[in-house]
């Protein structure tokens, strides 16, 4: 059965190579979007998570398996929703149906940003606009179609085809864009070891005392479990602290913890503990990448209002 002879439940045929376009016009946008989010992400603190190189590489070879599921679900979740929206509760509107359809995507894109707001707390605002400016496409795709019917291969081709020609031209603007200024990548602030001195809080009651002399109290603070693969444990007594580089982190600021033997529940916290700098110069934090190798747990630790 071809898409074609799909029908809604109102009795309204989508028309013949629609959903087609839409399920590739969908998948053809998603390379961009995902180079658009990741040049954006450049000029944020990324925790080390966000590798340069090899998750993009990733994504690349594997994306002629995901993206045409993602277009086809996209289709399905938006923008055959909004068309039929476009032909029933909108069709009153003295208007094109493909401004319609604009109209009803945008709409849909709205409803599923309540749902993520509802479900995962993601803000309404951001994910509304992000879902609409996805859905733009597809509804431009569905009526070019509608206005010449093709058939579905050759929609997916010159949908890859296009693709693929956009991913270079975003690329090469993005590497532009880097090289003359106008993105800037994250540069983690530079603190003395006078400015990291003082109380550093984290979540579950975690508090880092730095003292200006280099002695340090340590209260909840998590850390790797020597010797284990992702565990994680809690930290707790004095010892000392000084400024230094986080080896695994392109040699950044670190502060560097020695626990003291026998000092509260740290002999088992091994010979050192790093926690890297970030934030900013105002608001500068402390990290770890803690847990799972592959799969970080990122903890922070905040300097406490004084």
């Amino acid at each position: 059965m071809g898409w074609e002879n799909v029908r809604t439940k109102t009795g309204l045929s989508w028309g013949k190579g629609m959903p087609s376009a839409a399920a590739a016009a969908g998948a053809a946008q998603l390379p961009v979007a995902i180079l658009l989010w990741w040049f954006q992400r450049l000029d944020t603190e990324d925790y080390g998570l966000m590798g340069p190189s090899w998750g993009l590489a990733c994504l690349a070879v594997f994306a002629p398996l995901y993206l045409p599921i993602l277009g086809l679900a996209h289709a399905c979740a938006q923008t055959l929703p909004a068309l039929t929206l476009a032909r029933t509760a909108l069709r009153p509107l003295p208007r094109p149906e493909w401004v319609r359809h604009l109209l009803g995507s945008a709409l849909v894109a709205t409803a599923w940003a309540g749902v993520a707001f509802a479900l995962w707390g993601l803000p309404f605002g951001t994910t509304a606009g992000a879902l609409t400016a996805l859905g733009v496409l597809p509804v431009l795709a569905v009526h070019r179609t509608g206005r010449r019917p093709r058939g579905s291969w050759g929609i997916w081709w010159r949908a890859g085809a296009a693709s693929v020609a956009l991913s270079v031209l975003t690329v090469l603007g993005g590497l532009l864009a880097t090289a003359i200024g106008l993105i800037e990548e994250y540069e983690p602030p530079e603190l003395s070891a006078a400015r990291l001195a003082g109380v550093w809080r984290g979540e579950d009651g975690a508090e880092l005392l730095l003292r200006p002399g280099g002695r340090a109290e340590l209260t909840g603070i998590p850390a790797d479990e020597p010797g284990s693969y992702g565990e994680v444990i809690v930290c707790e007594g004095t010892g000392s602290w000084a400024l230094g580089r986080a080896d695994d982190h392109a040699r950044r600021d670190a502060v560097l913890l020695r626990i003291a033997e026998g000092s509260g529940t740290g002999s088992g916290c091994g010979d050192e503990l790093t926690w890297t700098v970030s934030g900013t110069d105002r608001a500068p934090e402390l990290f770890a990448v803690l847990g799972d190798p592959d799969a970080g747990d990122v903890r922070i630790l905040e300097r406490a209002s004084s």
